[in-house]
């Protein structure tokens, strides 16, 4: 008898009626996990942009203990001095690479979405640039612009028997350096663009087979609206890395020859000429730059909320 009226007594206990207990040690459970992460995300990025934000007011050298401040000094002296900003033009190569990459990122993606001969193989040929490290990209790709390396060696075979100077010509290097850039990305923005059109269900497709729509009507009204936040991103992504292009110029020139870009220039300016404060205040705008970059992006290519099906 105690063994079946044990049961009816917890049973009654927990009727639907009575008020279940609050568990409070659900809520902390996440932030627990959170812990670490938030922690580290806090040292080594927050913290970091507040210092230099707190240099970029300063004049400090990088080596004295004291930072003498300065105000708006060190940003005046940037929106003053014109050689600061000239080396925006040399983005203007990066940017225009850029929009080459995204077009022929969203080319093959396009075609290799559907059935391919090799297709497979293509995709790995495609996205494999992009997993190699920058610095091993440019040393390859240092010896293949160099007089007599692999590129004039190619030309030879076609008869060509005096190739320019890639990396030495000023009309000729950024054009170099921008191309390696596309050869490398390429591959990110394949992969993003490959994985939103194989998201388009196949119903659309054939719905739009049996209207007539031929391949170019498939893309501009089925797969461009359907992937235009991708789009939107891989916009954000090209635009704010051709402002910030840094890895590829610094170690195939150096910034020479009419290579230096803005971030080389900053990187310069701190720990060449021992200007951490005017530095830091490059950087800041260049934040500045980029986050302004993302909110007209916003502005053209605002969030949609809908269902592709």
């Amino acid at each position: 008898m105690s063994g079946t009226t044990a049961p009816a007594r917890v049973a009654d206990s927990r009727s639907p009626d009575s008020p279940r207990p609050t568990r409070r040690g659900w809520k902390v459970t996440p932030w627990l996990f959170l812990a670490v992460p938030l922690g580290l995300l806090i040292l080594f990025t927050y913290v970091p942009v507040a210092n230099m934000v707190w240099y970029s007011f300063t004049s400090w050298d990088g080596f004295d203990a004291v930072k003498e401040p300065v105000g708006f000094k060190n940003y005046v002296e940037i929106f003053t001095r014109p050689e600061i900003f000239r080396v925006f033009l040399v983005s203007l190569y990066y940017l225009v690479g850029a929009f080459l990459q995204l077009v022929l990122a969203m080319y093959f993606a396009t075609v290799l979405s559907f059935s391919t001969r090799f297709r497979n193989w293509f995709k790995g040929i495609i996205f494999f640039p992009y997993l190699l490290n920058g610095v091993a990209i440019g040393l390859v790709f240092l010896f293949f612009f160099r007089p007599g390396g692999t590129l004039d060696a190619l030309l030879g075979l076609v008869g060509v028997q005096e190739a320019p100077l890639w990396l030495g010509d000023p009309s000729l290097v950024n054009v170099s350096l921008a191309a390696t850039s596309v050869w490398r990305y390429m591959g990110l923005n394949f992969v993003l663009f490959l994985g939103a059109i194989q998201s388009i269900p196949n119903e659309q497709y054939e719905a739009a087979e049996l209207d007539g729509a031929t391949s170019w009507q498939k893309f501009r009204f089925i797969i461009l609206p359907s992937i235009s936040q991708i789009v939107g991103l891989s916009l954000i992504l090209a635009v704010s890395g051709a402002l910030s292009v840094f890895e590829i110029p610094f170690i195939m020139t150096g910034g020479a020859n009419g290579s230096e870009t803005f971030v080389i220039q900053t990187i310069n300016t701190a720990f060449k000429f021992s200007k951490v404060g005017l530095a830091s205040a490059m950087a800041v705008v260049l934040l500045l730059l980029v986050l302004l970059v993302s909110w007209v992006q916003r502005r053209f290519f605002p969030e949609e909320k809908g269902d592709l099906a």
